[in-house]
């Protein structure tokens, strides 16, 4: 049984800096070339849900999508990109705005992406964590419009490498340095919630200001996209791949 939505969503923007519709972004997670879903980023826990991410992609195009939130999972892990080549097959077949992120470390990785493949966003986590000037460079290089920071939280804690490790710096102070060096969107994830069907982390988003946020872990129904709508954009993952959540009856405009 899936849950209607309805046909738009307009933010009070209480918590972020642009006026804009909600953004509902559906998520492709990369694994060995396959859309895949891990619970809780547990790389033992994953489901297969298409052995072809671009027709997946197109898929998401007919639905009305503007935006694809793309996470190589393998690079996320490794360090690595991994599933580069699925990456640019799903640019190839689709015009709508991608952001990807997984793996991204170096100024090489921002630039293979960036320029060689065009896609329109990165997302950086683990190399945000580790070093912020890395980020500096990059919005200097390709405008803060380009750059997104994944916060990727598990017990108020920044995990880093695939999730699999405690950076040990205190999530809202992240927050807080990244607004600082210029990053002006971050995709915030509560780890422990995401793949869970539980519901974000509604408390953590609400401390968060000044900044646009998309939210990300346990979305799981139409409330939860309502609840969302005072941020800049909410990813869905889960809720749509288990048929919980009618996205294309989601996505029609009014």
């Amino acid at each position: 049984m899936t849950s209607a939505c309805p046909q738009r969503y307009l933010q009070p923007k209480h918590t972020t800096q642009e006026v804009t519709p909600l953004l509902l972004i559906p998520a492709i997670d990369l694994q060995n070339g396959e859309a895949v879903r891990l619970t809780k980023g547990d790389f033992a826990q994953k489901t297969v849900y298409s052995a072809d991410p671009a027709a997946l992609a197109l898929r998401f195009v007919q639905m009305g999508v503007k935006v694809l939130h793309i996470v190589d999972l393998d690079g996320a892990k490794e360090g690595e990109t991994a599933n580069t080549q699925t990456i640019r097959k799903i640019r190839q077949s689709v015009k709508i705005s991608l952001q990807v992120g997984g793996g991204i470390r170096t100024a090489e990785t921002v630039a293979l992406y960036l320029e060689e493949i065009s896609i329109d966003r990165i997302i950086l986590g683990t190399a945000a964590a580790q070093n912020l000037g890395f980020v500096r460079e990059c919005i200097s290089r390709y405008t803060p419009k380009r750059i997104v920071v994944g916060v990727d939280c598990r017990n108020g804690r920044v995990a880093t490498g695939g999730w699999l490790n405690d950076s040990g710096i205190d999530c809202f102070q992240f927050i807080e340095d990244v607004k600082k060096a210029g990053v002006r969107y971050i995709v915030v994830t509560d780890i422990v919630r995401d793949g869970k069907l539980t519901s974000p982390n509604w408390p953590l988003y609400e401390k968060i200001n000044g900044i646009n946020v998309i939210v990300s872990g346990g979305v799981a129904n139409e409330s939860d996209i309502e609840k969302a709508a005072p941020y800049y954009g909410v990813i869905v993952g889960k809720a749509f791949y288990e048929g919980k959540l009618d996205l294309e009856k989601c996505m029609k405009k009014e």
